[in-house]
């Protein structure tokens, strides 16, 4: 049941996330759809760790297929942090649209780190499996 209670959170604080990202492209005021790229980085954020998981057999803290993934993972994610204030300084987006869009960044990366850390483990409920 703790597992079901997690899903449900997490996939209410997704919605909030995507709510964030969805209002700095379709207010009238800002009214332009080029950060919704930031999506792209949202789909490709957890498949190093993915990989990883699947390639590294042993549980220690230091493997260097884990810690490379670790790695492609943080550049994923400055990178979607990049990608709007790159937009705002060339006038592309507006600066309030940047910092929805940056809230909506930080709303659905939590939710992908909370991800990982209740269905991470090797218990009953694992996503592993699938």
């Amino acid at each position: 049941m703790a597992g079901i209670k997690a899903l449900v959170a997490l996939s209410f604080s997704g919605a909030i996330g995507l709510t964030f990202l969805l209002l700095g492209c379709a207010l009238e005021q800002y009214g332009v759809y080029w950060p919704l790229f930031v999506l792209i980085f949202y789909i490709l954020s957890p498949i190093p760790t993915f990989i990883s998981r699947r390639l590294s057999d042993d549980d220690s803290s230091s493997n260097a297929c884990r810690e490379l993934a670790y790695f492609l993972t943080t550049g994923i994610v400055v990178s979607s942090f990049g990608l709007p204030i790159v937009l705002a300084r060339t006038t592309t987006i507006q600066w309030g649209a940047c910092g929805l869009v940056m809230t909506g960044n930080a709303v659905i990366f939590l939710t992908i780190l909370g991800f990982f850390v209740v269905f991470g483990g090797g218990d009953d409920f694992s996503w592993e499996q699938w």
